[in-house]
């Protein structure tokens, strides 16, 4: 077969990975418009699930980037100068930048052809690539191949209320940290999470009315982390917030893009990723998605035979796994958000009810503590409850991924 991946993200090098591994004959090129390590994010956050899917797939890739990750075995919220409230949960984080170094080096070793600096004329692609079996548009939220063929696929765009800001920090955060903040205009917030040995992911977050009443609808990209700065001070200790580029206009803030599409594929065009679907980044699933994606469109080619004219009904199958299961996701990320974008409603709890309330955000309100879940919540704001929480948790993060466990278990992971 010939594979032809728009964009080398996540999606399109691990699926030229699976290609490979299923396939070492097939001729699989990844075209990407940017240089050869020019990325946009800090660092991309997973959980267990995503190391399961990556084992699934290819154990040694999952092994390089499980070894490369960093990690955090608590979860913290800070409301104002009040206590601190716990959340269970551990996960890690990786470098964006680093993650698509391993998955291309691991890519170019199996024989995948990576070209960089390459944009993809999407007007021309289907004469462009006419003779391909399969072309992925896997070239992220603004996907040109998409925009191309928008009533094909019946992509559907809105975007959320809230404004926020995808920064980096050199202060290093121990846990994931969501730190709110009262300002004379509003609530402001953030969520932080370490990505390796000397940065930080920052992600800030505001109301509307918030983010006009502080001025950052008229601020340069450096005033505005000179506000943030002020405004996160004493969670900064005095570390710089850092902006990736300068060269995102007059304001780096955005609103997040919501992206559905009622058909998958078009012709031999199959999108994946982001170019397919978007889930909010309060959930932190996007990469999973990303992956699980490719997995499944890998499975559904096995599954017919990948012969060239078994590709429709192998893309068919595709979308209507997919469909569902994305589906599900992208309905909590929602909720997700929209809780967010009504948080003042209940910032004027104590620390303990308004992390349990944020620890449930698929629920549209501030849920009524009862129950098991409560009970479980109060535990974790105790050091001895929280000392045995991270045990457990210890246990199973040492435990080799599936893939591994009839074999030899990497020395990173053991």
């Amino acid at each position: 077969m010939r594979i032809i991946c728009i964009g080398a993200g996540p999606a399109g090098l691990y699926f030229g990975i699976l290609t490979k591994l299923r396939d070492p004959a097939a001729q699989v090129t990844v075209l990407e418009r940017n240089p050869d390590g020019v990325t946009y994010g800090w660092g991309v956050t997973f959980c267990d699930d995503m190391l399961d899917s990556l084992c699934a797939g290819d154990p040694v890739s999952a092994a390089e980037i499980r070894c490369n990750a960093a990690s955090w075995g608590d979860q913290v919220v800070l409301l104002g100068n009040q206590p601190t409230a716990h959340l269970d949960g551990y996960g890690y984080a990786i470098g964006r930048r680093h993650l698509l170094k391993l998955l291309a080096q691991r890519a170019t070793g199996l024989g995948v052809e990576i070209h960089y600096g390459h944009p993809v004329d999407a007007e021309s692609v289907q004469d462009q690539f006419a003779d391909a079996d399969l072309v992925l548009a896997a070239d992220g939220v603004n996907s040109q191949l998409r925009q191309q063929f928008t009533d094909e696929f019946g992509t559907k765009i809105d975007y959320g209320r809230n404004h926020y800001i995808w920064l980096g920090t050199t202060k290093v955060f121990t846990e994931f940290t969501y730190a709110f903040e009262r300002t004379e205009a509003g609530w402001i917030w953030f969520y932080a999470y370490p990505f390796d040995a000397s940065t930080t992911t920052l992600i800030a977050e505001c109301a509307p009315s918030t983010w006009e009443g502080l001025g950052f609808d008229q601020l340069a990209p450096e005033k505005s982390l000179a506000e943030l700065e002020r405004i996160f001070l004493r969670h900064l200790d005095g570390h710089p917030l850092l902006l990736q580029t300068k060269e995102q206009g007059s304001s780096p803030w955005l609103n997040f893009t919501w992206i559905t599409n009622r058909s998958w594929y078009h012709g031999n065009v199959v999108l994946a990723g982001d170019a397919a679907h978007t889930a909010h980044f309060s959930v932190g699933c996007g990469t999973l998605l990303a992956i699980d994606d490719v997995l499944a469109l890998n499975r559904k080619l096995q599954a017919h035979g990948g012969k060239r004219e078994n590709v429709p009904a192998a893309l068919k199958d595709y979308q209507r796994e997919r469909v569902a299961s994305v589906g599900a996701r992208q309905r909590i990320a929602r909720y997700s958000a929209e809780w967010f974008e009504q948080v003042e409603s209940c910032t004027a709890l104590d620390p303990t009810r308004f992390s349990y309330a944020l620890g449930t955000t698929r629920f549209t309100n501030c849920p009524a503590p009862a129950g098991v879940p409560w009970l479980k919540h109060q535990a974790k704001q105790l050091s001895v409850g929280r000392r045995a929480l991270r045990i457990v948790s210890t246990v199973r993060r040492r435990q080799p991924p599936p893939s591994y466990r009839a074999g030899a278990s990497p020395s990173c992971i053991s």
